[in-house]
């Protein structure tokens, strides 16, 4: 198992450009569990007027990563898939992530993403992920 803090975490998300650009925000990291979140902005949202498809990637990908990372320590994305099964409309997105399995150096781990309305969470996309152990 590898050390886990939240403020460690938060600085690995400052430097990351990608995620300071979008606006992401790791709301939560423990052992096997991550959760970011996205506060949108209309520079997220796609024509017809609901987070990009992209934006909604990115946060299910950070999070499995950041699940897997728990567990594995410094880690990247091996592989990942989503289903998107509503749009993301609301003002804010909220990825959880967990891990299912873990060896020594890959963790399957799974993430749903919600879209937040008016206080109210639906689900928008479910993905799952291998998660990669960078070698020292």
């Amino acid at each position: 198992m590898t050390e886990i803090s939240l403020d460690r975490g938060r600085r690995v998300l400052a430097e990351q450009p990608f995620s300071v650009l979008i606006g992401s925000a790791l709301d939560r990291l423990e052992a096997g569990q991550a959760e970011l979140s996205l506060t949108l902005r209309d520079d997220h949202l796609q024509q017809h007027g609901f987070a990009h498809g992209g934006v909604v990637s990115y946060l299910a990908d950070n999070a499995l990563t950041y699940a897997g990372g728990t567990v594995l320590g410094d880690s990247v994305t091996l592989e990942f898939k989503i289903n998107y099964v509503r749009p993301a409309i609301g003002e804010k997105l909220i990825a959880r992530a967990r891990v299912k399995a873990s060896g020594k150096s890959q963790a399957v781990c799974d993430c749903d993403v919600y879209a937040i309305r008016d206080g109210v969470e639906k689900l928008c996309a479910t993905a799952q992920g291998t998660i990669w152990k960078v070698s020292a």
